[in-house]
């Protein structure tokens, strides 16, 4: 399977991180590509408790983690995880409609939750977790993930697959900065649009929007070139710096150039 490159800028301050732990994104089998973008398998050995921040992206997650397969609906809070010890966790990043065949309702029921895979997809999820979580084998592990997954039989949904086309799209298209524009793109009415994100993504397409130019920001400041801010917010569809600057405050808890300046750090 060929490696994938997922979104590493939604790992805050990766150099410390980095240290702490290694993160290897892997393609799903041909079977489950439909509906899942990466496996990611996290391995840590720390002496010293590490606590990591990431940004919330617009996916469901699955991941193997005390003794069971948690469903991580998508969340607008900050995400934290704390490491002690050593240990690894395996995960599947679903793509951002691709996880309502699973669920075979609205997304949006289960957003800002974390719930069992037994609960939500009728199959008990901890005999898959145990094997996973006392694995040593990177693809025994996964083979195991996906023969979980596949025992839900998910059947493919086209409106998945323009869901994502159009979350690619928001992502991709820094001159959509709006959800109107997105919405006209799809040739769609705006309430229309929300409802459709709603119920395959799990949050609205503005929320979409703004957490890819958020994103945009991080990768920018990962970078370590130097930054003019008020152009960088004109050309992401901010209103000026300060609306850049609260923006990114309040989705990471730092504003962007002070961030920028500890990355360098």
């Amino acid at each position: 399977m060929p490696p994938v490159s997922g979104h590493p800028e939604a790992i805050v301050h990766p150099t410390p991180g980095a240290e702490a732990f290694q993160v290897e994104r892997i393609a799903p089998r041909r079977e489950l590509a439909e509906f899942v973008d990466y496996h990611w398998l996290v391995r840590w050995a720390v002496t010293e408790p590490h606590r990591q921040q990431v940004v919330p992206q617009p996916r469901v997650h699955i991941a193997a983690e005390d003794g069971q397969l948690l469903v991580h609906g998508v969340s607008r809070k900050p995400f934290y995880r704390t490491l002690t010890g050593s240990g690894h966790v395996l995960g599947a990043a679903f793509h951002p409609g691709g996880f309502r065949p699973f669920l075979g309702g609205s997304v949006g029921a289960i957003s800002g939750t974390v719930q069992p895979g037994r609960t939500l997809l009728g199959d008990d999820d901890r005999p898959s977790a145990a094997r996973i979580l006392t694995g040593t084998d990177s693809a025994e592990m996964i083979d195991t993930f996906e023969r979980y997954l596949l025992r839900t039989n998910p059947v493919p949904d086209p409106k998945s697959r323009e869901v994502n086309a159009l979350v690619t799209e928001a992502h991709n298209n820094h001159t959509i900065v709006r959800a109107d524009q997105l919405a006209t793109h799809a040739g769609y009415s705006l309430r229309t649009l929300q409802r459709l994100f709603t119920d395959y993504v799990g949050v609205g397409p503005k929320w979409v929007i703004q957490r890819f130019r958020i994103l945009d920001v991080a990768g920018v400041a990962h970078s370590g070139d130097r930054v003019d801010w008020s152009e960088l917010a004109y050309s992401l569809g901010f209103s000026d710096q300060a609306h850049l600057t609260r923006a990114f405050t309040h989705v990471v808890g730092t504003p962007p150039a002070t961030y920028r300046r500890e990355r360098a750090g």
